[in-house]
This record gives structure tokens, sequence and C-alpha cells, in this order.
């Protein structure tokens, strides 16, 4: 089991960057796959960005040239640098880990507004 502590989040302005990072613990050596989904209001639950462990990326097309996903394997965190956010952007945002289930953080609000 992996337990997840996700932070980050807050109110920015459109244009502006946030980083969002999350903790892993737990059975935290045997992740094979981080990273982030979104749901904004209204919407279905996204993919926004993976990172596997062999390196390699996965971006939503809505995000690609704007987020990049990161790993700290020392400190077993991911992060979610997002550059040039936009109010499409605002949406809670789930950290989550892939062993043989996928795990989930707490979620944390993103908000883009003026």
């Amino acid at each position: 089991q992996v337990q997840l502590v996700e932070s980050g989040g807050g109110l920015v302005q459109p244009g502006g960057s946030l980083r969002l990072s999350c903790a892993a613990s737990g059975s935290s050596s045997s992740i094979k796959v981080m990273g982030w989904y979104r749901q904004a209001p209204g919407k279905q639950r996204e993919m926004v960005a993976e990172i596997l462990s062999i390196g390699s990326r996965n971006y939503a097309d809505s995000v690609k040239g704007r987020f990049t996903i990161s790993r700290d394997n020392a400190k077993n965190t991911v992060y979610l640098q997002m550059n040039s956010l936009k109010p499409e952007d605002t949406a809670v945002y789930w950290c989550n880990a892939v062993t043989v289930v996928r795990s989930w953080g707490q979620g944390t609000q993103v908000t883009v507004s003026s």
C-alpha cells in the first residue's frame, strides 16, 4: 500500500506558475508509475501527466508545452510544474501511484483566476 501526501495548490493569476508536490510512503519502492489527474467542475476526471519508472513521460494534449512532471527518487516525491496557467486549468488535482493497484492522494485545489 502506498500513501500519498499532496501539496502546492492555490490561487494563481492567468499566465502564472505553480508547482504541485506529492510525497509517497509505504510500498514506494514498488511504484511503477506516478502521475496526476484532475477534475474540473462539471467535467470528467482526466489524466494530466504521468512519469514511468523507466523515465518516460506522458501528458494530456491540453497541457503539453506548459506542464512538466518530474520525480525525485531520493525523496520519493513527484512534482508537477505548471506554467502559463489558464482558467481552464482550474480543477482539483489528484496525485496517484501504481504498484499492483492505483493509489490516490487527497487532492489539491488549483484555481486560475484574475
